[in-house]
């Protein structure tokens, strides 16, 4: 068969479990007990797994076959999460996600078996073995199994009533292994309280409860019936556990508005085929054999059949889930950027010079009906475009991880606002700058345990990496309660690498001083190490958020800590901006960056340090006159008023005097290409509804 088709698909997905294992070993690691998170690792595994061999990788395929193992005797009890597993396992990840970088580059998975990794995973094992630890164990677990079979059932003998219980051959095939596997079957009745209005939610919160104490192997009514309401107060299922009988009863009648919950063990399995005639003249007998089918069906057929509400619903959602490449999105993007221009045209068109509508009412309407439609339509491609931050975020737990090792400090990273939403070529270029912001708080910014404590910090250094919009921005801040940058440090060593003299580095303010860092080959650290000192991070941070449309911006107290904050563009392709005019020529600005627009009396312009300013509402705000900046021909018209476009950069501000005022306008940006060489304050073009092409200044620059 053929499975390069699937190739995509199949890169997207163990990404996604790799990230999911990764997920849960930083959360087992904490949390060594914890028996959800251990069964989805072992879900994540054997997907894994699953795919690999469908796919013919037979290396990613062992590795994740031996993971499995180490994970089912965890499961079972019989080893415990150590930081040497924890250890071994990340080790496991790093080769998983290296096959996987391996089958998309080549489509082949390499040569590497990883042997030695896979020789530390059996030696959980074989260790566990040695011991003795396994045989005993499980003979002690054996017989109280036993014996809460026997006693599950005298406690509910009186609820054998399910007769009319009708079991497939691969349910009652689950229910005979699930007994011979030693594992408790029950079969139970459950009563939803009469005056209950919402029935079908009830059974769901049922079966999202039982989830990881047992498996549901089958329901009556059926799974789609219970979810769908149809039936009357009660409902019956077959469970398989490790649990006690009382156990199981007690979850389920912790959910509210659950009237009573009772049934019976199964201890007997179900009898051949040939023998189906003589066992329907013995219906409780029969039920209880039905019932005892379970273990290792269980997990199978409880996925795929049972958890009535829980399951169907998740199903609902993926059906309605699409994987689409990127690529075809760009397209659509802009086919819509195009239509905006045909549409900014046709409104162009519609209007005559003197600024009168030039066209009858009903082609007017059609026209405002289309500039609706065509706003719309561009608003749901960037929502489909859209996606949340988390996908970059959950990477870093890990990598502080290994930092903290590495580096031998203490540091706890805390994230907020993950679900913050920013468009996918975004999302695709943000890894690497936020990761070299973290790196650079783990190593620079927080300071060893020594001096952490005669400055009275607390012992485990602190890293806070924060989403959240901001107007049609998305701002990413890093922050920690290190060191904070010390500023005649960077000064010293600037003048040691011989970029500057010791006067000019005296000379500099301490915002031009941090900017320093941002240097291509720059650094202070004294050695170059794995993790930092070549110069490279911050370099990559600056120019690849400018490569976005965005900019860095750095808060720093020495002896505090420092904040280094992202600002970056919802959107890349279609924008809001208000359209002005500096002598002949029209300029676009951004209106995500626009806080108000002010007509002021001439007289009203100060100087500070020989600079224009004006006091606006109690805000000293300096002035930029764009047709001086952009070197406009000619004067302008004298006037007692001048016209000021207040823009905004964080917590600055500045005025923008511009010579008139033409209106919003929905606007397609268009790339200058790499190969104009312009000032920084034009991010871009975009073509007008007359066919006329203007600039897009960049207030980010400006401010």
């Amino acid at each position: 068969m053929d499975v390069s088709q699937y190739l995509e698909i199949f890169i997207d997905e163990s990404n996604e479990h790799l990230q999911n294992l990764s997920d849960g070993i930083m959360i087992l690691e904490k949390e060594p007990d914890n028996s959800d998170t251990i069964n989805e690792i072992f879900r994540a595994a054997h997907s894994l797994k699953g795919m690999a061999g469908t796919m013919g990788y037979k290396r990613m395929q062992n590795l994740t076959h031996d993971m499995e193992n180490v994970f089912s005797e965890v499961r079972n009890g019989n080893i415990k999460v150590d930081s040497r597993m924890v250890d071994v396992l990340f080790q496991c990840l790093d080769a998983l996600e290296q096959y996987v970088n391996n089958i998309q580059e080549t489509s082949d998975e390499g040569t590497d078996d990883n042997e030695p990794i896979i020789k530390a995973l059996n030696s959980f094992i074989v260790n566990n073995e040695d011991k003795g630890v396994l045989p005993e164990e499980a003979k002690k677990e054996e017989a109280p199994a036993e014996e809460k079979k026997e006693e599950s059932t005298d406690v509910a003998g009186t609820y054998a009533r399910y007769n009319n219980m009708v079991f497939a051959d691969f349910e009652k095939n689950a229910v005979n292994e699930a007994i011979e596997k030693k594992m408790n079957v029950f079969i139970i009745k459950v009563s939803v309280d009469e005056n209950c209005i919402l029935k079908a939610a009830r059974a769901f919160l049922v079966f999202k409860n039982l989830e990881g104490h047992c498996d549901i192997i089958k329901s009556e009514p059926s799974a789609q019936d219970i979810e769908d309401e149809k039936f009357e107060l009660d409902f019956s299922i077959v469970v398989v556990t490790e649990e006690s009988y009382e156990s199981i009863v007690g979850i389920i009648k912790n959910v509210s508005e659950i009237k009573d919950a009772a049934g019976e063990a199964i201890t007997t399995p179900f009898a051949d085929e040939d023998d189906k005639e003589e066992k329907q003249d013995t219906p409780k007998q029969e039920e209880k054999k039905d019932e005892s089918e379970t273990k290792p069906s269980a997990p199978v057929t409880a996925k795929k059949q049972a958890p009535a509400a829980n399951n169907n619903k998740a199903g609902k959602t993926v059906s309605h889930t699409v994987r689409v490449d990127i690529e075809k999105l760009d397209v659509l993007m802009n086919l819509v950027s195009e239509l905006i221009i045909a549409k900014n045209g046709l409104v162009s068109a519609s209007v005559s010079e003197d600024g009168t509508t030039s066209v009858n009412q009903k082609f007017g309407e059609q026209i405002e009906y289309l500039e609706r439609v065509t706003t719309n339509l561009h608003e749901s491609v960037m929502k489909v475009r859209m996606m949340p931050i988390e996908s970059v975020f959950a990477k870093y737990p890990r990598m502080i991880r290994d930092l903290n090792k590495k580096l031998g400090k203490k540091m706890e990273l805390y994230m907020s606002g993950e679900e913050t939403e920013l468009d996918r070529t975004v999302i695709d270029e943000i890894g690497d700058p936020i990761m070299h912001l973290l790196r650079n708080s783990a190593d620079h910014g927080l300071e060893s345990a020594e001096i952490r404590a005669e400055r009275g910090k607390p012992e485990v250094g602190s890293i806070w990496l924060d989403a959240y919009q901001e107007g049609n921005n998305v701002v990413i801040e890093v922050r920690d309660d290190g060191n904070g940058i010390d500023v005649e440090k960077v000064k010293q060593k600037a003048v040691e690498k011989g970029n500057l003299t010791q006067e000019q580095a005296d000379a500099l303010t301490e915002k031009e001083a941090i900017d320093l860092l941002f240097k291509p080959s720059f650094s202070t650290s004294d050695k170059v190490t794995d993790v930092s000192g070549r110069g490279v991070g911050l370099d990559v941070v600056k120019s690849k958020i400018e490569a976005l449309g965005g900019d860095v911006e750095v808060k720093t107290k020495y002896g505090e800590g420092s904040t280094f904050s992202i600002r970056l563009p919802l959107t890349l392709a279609i924008i809001q901006a208000l359209m002005v005019k500096v002598g002949e020529e029209k300029y676009a600005i951004a209106l995500g960056s626009i806080e108000t627009i002010e007509d002021v009396p001439v007289s009203e312009i100060k100087y500070v340090h020989a600079k224009e300013v004006i006091n606006l509402r109690g805000n000293v705000i300096p002035l930029i006159r764009l047709r001086e900046l952009l070197d406009v021909p000619g004067e302008p018209e004298g006037s007692d008023n001048i016209v000021i476009v207040i823009v905004r950069k964080g917590d600055k501000l500045a005025g923008l005097v511009v010579d008139n005022l033409i209106g919003q306008m929905e606007i397609v940006i268009k790339s200058l290409g790499k190969y104009i060489n312009i000032n920084r304050m034009i991010s871009g073009a975009t073509i007008l509804g007359d066919g006329s092409v203007a600039l897009i200044i960049d207030a980010n620059t400006l401010v």
